[in-house]
């Protein structure tokens, strides 16, 4: 398929048709180069300037793999769209450590990347402090803390429901301590205060109720002057990709209405308990808490 001058309007319906066959289809269209500093649909000598970002969204909301490009001709590219494979979330069969979700890795998702370790630095933990890590599994957000903070040591304590997980998460972070815990029943005084916690895609979790965790994390494990950082999916994996947008059974198209009301909710709760809360992220969305009084630091980036 080789496209000029049409208009996006007309391109995604002809290329989603092309696509439900489920063959390979490719297209040739305006070297983006070309058309650097346009915006999309401004006109270059070879057609409707369009960046890589584009195409690469059209991608993902038409469920394929996005080829690499080769140049052909002056001021044009191609590449192929592959339909993705029919494949089981990640999660389908568990989260031990022998399940395909112990196969993803956050940290090679740039944007997450970046906005965990600006949510981990606003909330700046000292050196020596104790860091709690709920749903932790093998533990590879783990590395983010000496990316933040690489002068620092912290006590560090993970805590998840599959023994399998945690027993990986100790072979790859043996200084950390690693405990079998309900998040619904976590022991007070045994556990004790910390001045980080982090939970990623924990709280939308089937039998966990965010309010009573947040309020026990509060009251029974948040040392003074300390922080959290949430995290709410905002995406799904499909064929080894990211796939944005959370998804709600029986909807063909992402729907955020119930990830926006989980995040306000804990936002409005936190604020009224004293905190000032930030909401970052594009896959997954990351809620940070710090105290009012707190001061943010100068240097959040990596």
């Amino acid at each position: 398929m080789t496209f000029t001058h049409e208009p996006l309007g007309a391109i995604l319906p002809a290329v989603r048709r092309a696509l439900a066959g489920g063959q390979a289809v490719t297209l040739t269209v305006p070297d983006p180069d070309v058309g650097r500093g346009l915006y999309a649909g401004e006109a270059t000598p070879s057609g409707l300037h369009r960046p890589w970002a584009v195409w690469v969204d059209l991608a993902d909301l038409l469920g394929a793999h996005l080829g690499t490009p080769e140049r052909v001709g002056e001021g044009r590219v191609r590449f192929t769209l592959r339909p993705l494979a029919a494949s089981p979330a990640p999660d389908a069969a568990g989260y031990g450590a022998g399940s395909d979700w112990a196969r993803v890795d956050k940290l090679e998702d740039p944007a997450f990347l970046l906005t965990f370790v600006e949510a981990l630095r606003r909330v700046d933990p000292p050196a020596g402090g104790r860091v709690l890590v709920l749903g932790v599994n093998r533990g590879r957000e783990l590395d983010a803390l000496l990316l933040a903070f690489p002068e620092r040591d912290f006590a560090v304590t993970g805590v998840d429901l599959d023994a399998s997980a945690l027993a990986a998460a100790g072979r790859a972070h043996p200084g950390a301590t690693f405990r079998v815990l309900d998040v619904n029943a976590l022991p007070q005084e045994d556990l004790g205060h910390f001045h980080l916690i982090v939970a990623l895609s924990l709280l939308q979790s089937p039998g966990v109720r965010q309010d009573v965790l947040l309020s026990a994390l509060v009251r029974h494990h948040l040392a003074p002057g300390g922080g959290l950082v949430l995290g709410y999916p905002n995406a799904r994996y499909r064929d080894g990709l990211l796939s944005y947008g959370a998804r709600t059974r029986n909807y063909a198209r992402p729907d955020l209405s119930l990830l926006t009301s989980d995040v306000t909710d804990a936002r409005r709760r936190l604020h009224k308990q004293g905190f000032k809360v930030f909401v970052t992220g594009k896959y997954e969305v990351l809620l940070t808490a710090i105290p009012a009084s707190a001061r943010t630091p100068t240097n959040l980036e990596l």
